[in-house]
Formats: structure tokens, sequence, C-alpha cells
């Protein structure tokens, strides 16, 4: 396709968009998570802005990204992964418990966004969006349940003329957990 005039050129880029993938860790530098030797019981709960929309339905998309995650990224030998109402110590407990020494490491993992961003004329793009995960990281040795570490994630993908919906939700779930827990064998 030939474009005869440079306006026309610029606003096919700006209409197309581009997106890029952007990931901090904090505190940063972490190291992996992943053990493929362990037996892992990964504990998960969402954590909801009072103003957040679809709720059941980010949620549903999270555990189908763990789910994922957990059975093709090779992160563990082997894990079970658990919903609870919220992470706090006494409910970590709990579970720790009545997995009866089944697994050598417990992660949690807490949600606080999952979802598509879309922001109107902040660009010249007029548009800029993608889709944004921000997961609260714990891990924990059991049989004590002594918190060995703590750290978030924040994965975004998108930009200048992205607009993203619900469908890859996730997929983007698990590109977080990559990033963020580290598995030393790329995905299956």
């Amino acid at each position: 396709m030939l474009l005869q005039h440079p306006t026309t050129a610029a606003a096919c880029v700006v209409l197309m968009g581009c997106a890029t993938t952007m990931v901090s860790v904090t505190p940063p530098l972490q190291k992996p998570v992943c053990d493929s030797a362990a037996s892992a019981l990964v504990l998960w709960a969402p954590q909801c802005r009072p103003d957040q929309k679809d709720v059941s339905e980010r949620e549903a998309a999270t555990e189908a990204g763990l789910k994922e995650f957990l059975q093709t990224s090779g992160c563990f030998a082997n894990s079970e992964l658990h919903r609870l109402p919220s992470i706090n110590p006494s409910t970590v407990a709990a579970e720790v418990a009545s997995a009866n020494g089944r697994s050598n490491k417990v992660v949690t993992i807490m949600l606080h966004e999952l979802g598509p961003v879309i922001k109107l004329l902040s660009s010249l793009a007029l548009v800029e969006g993608g889709t944004e995960v921000v997961l609260q990281v714990a891990e924990y040795i059991p049989p004590a349940e002594a918190l060995n570490r703590t750290f978030t994630v924040h994965w975004r993908n998108g930009g200048p003329g992205v607009v993203k919906g619900v469908a890859t939700l996730p997929k983007d779930m698990q590109a977080a957990l990559v990033m963020g827990l580290q598995p030393n064998k790329p995905q299956k």
C-alpha cells in the first residue's frame, strides 16, 4: 500500500497503535520464586478496588491464568492452587496445616488489578490503552509459615492507539506471573 500524503501515514500509525510491555518488580532484583524441584501450595485472593467493575469475570480470568501458568510453565514439580477470601497469617497457616506437609513451598498471590485500561486524549493517538496486572507475591517456608519475602509485580501491555478488551486477561495474568515468579524453562 502506497500512501500519498504524510499525514495519512501518520494517522495510520496513530490508529493502529504499538503495544509494548513494561514490568516493574518492587523491590527490584528478586530471585526466582519458581523451583522446578519443589512442591508448592499456591494461595491466591483478590483485593479489588471498591469501584471495580466485573469482579467475578476478573476473578475467573485470574484463576484461569494461574491454572494455565502452573500447568505449563514448569515453575514447580507439582502444585496445588487454592482461592482464599483474603490473605492473612491465620488463613495462610490454616491452609498450610490442611495441606499436611504435601508442599515444601508456599506462595501467596494477592490480586490488586487485572483488566483493561484506557485513557482518552492522553497523547497524539487520542487513545492510549492496554491491560494491566498488579500482584503482591509472598513466599513462605513451611511448616512454620515464616514469611521469607514479599514483593509487588506491576505488568502492563499497551500504548498509544491500543485498545484491548477482557479476552486476553488470562494470558496477561500468565505473562505477569512469568515475569514475577521467573520459571526457568520456557512455557509449553
